[in-house]
């Protein structure tokens, strides 16, 4: 769009630019044609774009694309690109603040991308909304001040490095592609602006608690120029922790690599299992067609052979009436990266069902005390992986607390949003999730 299509969209619309929103429109088509050809939007993919103000990026891929959700914060935009848009295939014109839309409902639309000139007063939010971990977001191509973008690139020892830094940098690599000058928008804002190209890290960190580690580095970060041992937890020791990494025991949180960031985190993690992804030698009941127990194995003997045995899932249900599912690590032996029930796991050498299921709770969940409603019993198959399944419902008893060992993240969603989701993308599931999600629709 140019200046003056802007400036007239803007007269239809009844908007003036607001300072405080951070509206600043793009008015020139071949920097909007560039930004666009930056996401590599192919036919199948779902584009969020998130702050369209008159549709600038929007009319360059409508049409083009599966699906093409506008978010727009300002009502009387979102209803002028409803008028825009009307009958132009796969365009969706959602109003809502793109800090708080609900990226749970992009799940079962993968691959999805982000794109957006993102207003300057609300970019660090939005991309915390959007690329928080977990995310579904695959790329993403955002414009921003130039100054937040050299905050999420900012290396350690410098005065942009801080929170943002490190979340990005823990689960992204982000590059700056074009720096767009104050004349190609309006109102044309008093800085440049930045394009950033924004993928998933192509090599993984060590597996961490990511909700710890985000939690010490605000902790860090808070006071930057006192020293870490100020605001690290007491146990364990910051003397003992400084020397086991190699940092100076009087460093700052700007000292710090991210590396070191997560051996941090690491080190402060609490959670008993939080180093034990699954032990090959644990004993299991090797049972019978009908669950009678006939011997014990080794758990890596009772995989690679497919004996029949034991296991328990449980699904965590909170007060809205949601479900908590896990992201299996990606250090488990079976489904690594799945989701997964809320709780799953297999019974011990002469455990009972019941019992099993509430030191998985305890174990996997943080949840003690509960009351468990069993719903199903599921007997052995591929799908299962030869396991007899009790199928458990628990409501939640506090805070949700797992060991990044076995699960690399969590979320809650409705049954409704995770039945969409299970139709369109089953292979995002551990198959035995599907066995127990379908032995529950009769108890729903």
């Amino acid at each position: 769009m140019t200046g003056t299509e802007v400036r007239a969209a803007l007269d239809e619309a009844g908007v003036r630019p607001s300072k405080k929103l951070g509206q600043n429109f793009l008015t020139d088509a071949n920097t909007a044609k560039w930004i666009v050809e930056q996401l590599e939007a192919g036919e199948g993919d779902v584009v969020v774009e998130v702050g369209p103000g008159t549709g600038a990026l929007s009319e360059i891929l409508a049409g083009r694309v599966r699906k093409l959700m506008l978010v727009e914060y300002d009502e009387r935009l979102a209803g002028w690109l409803r008028r825009r848009f009307a009958g132009v295939r796969g365009v969706e014109v959602i109003h809502a603040d793109g800090a708080r839309f609900d990226v749970r409902a992009l799940y079962k639309e993968q691959p999805v991308k982000l794109l957006g000139n993102l207003p300057y007063s609300a970019g660090g939010a939005i991309l915390r909304n959007f690329l928080g971990h977990p995310s579904p977001v695959a790329r993403a191509v955002v414009m921003l001040q130039k100054e937040v973008i050299d905050r999420i690139l900012a290396v350690p020892r410098t005065k942009a490095y801080g929170v943002l830094s490190l979340r990005m940098q823990a689960a992204w690599e982000s590059r700056p592609v074009k720096t767009i000058a104050p004349e190609l928008f309006f109102p044309r804002p008093a800085i440049d602006s930045t394009v950033m190209v924004v993928e998933p890290r192509s090599a993984p960190l060590p597996v961490h608690d990511t909700r710890l580690f985000d939690e010490l580095a605000r902790r860090g970060f808070a006071q930057r120029r006192k020293q870490l041992r100020k605001a690290m937890p007491d146990d364990p020791g910051w003397d003992r922790v400084a020397a086991e990494l190699g940092i100076s025991p009087t460093a700052r949180a700007e000292e710090l690599s991210l590396e070191e960031w997560v051996e941090l985190t690491r080190r402060y993690d609490p959670h008993p299992l939080s180093e034990i992804p699954q032990d090959g030698g644990e004993l299991f009941d090797v049972v019978d067609e009908n669950d009678a127990v006939v011997r014990t194995e080794r758990r890596e003997v009772v995989h690679a052979e497919g004996l029949l045995h034991r296991a328990v899932h449980v699904f965590l249900m909170n007060k809205r009436g949601e479900i908590f599912l896990q992201k299996r690590s990606r250090l488990k032996d079976v489904h690594p990266g799945k989701w997964d029930s809320s709780v799953a796991g297999h019974l011990d050498a002469g455990e009972d069902y019941e019992a099993a299921a509430v030191r998985e709770l305890d174990e996997e969940a943080g949840q003690e005390p509960v009351e468990l409603r069993e719903l199903a019993r599921i007997a052995p198959s591929e799908a299962t992986g030869w396991e007899f399944v009790r199928l458990y419902r628990a409501g939640q008893a506090g805070p949700v607390r797992y060991p990044c060992s076995e699960v690399e993240a969590g979320i809650w969603i409705s049954p409704a949003e995770l039945e969409a989701w299970i139709e369109r993308r089953p292979g995002d599931f551990a198959t035995g999730f599907l066995e127990c999600w379908a032995a529950w629709q009769p108890h729903r």
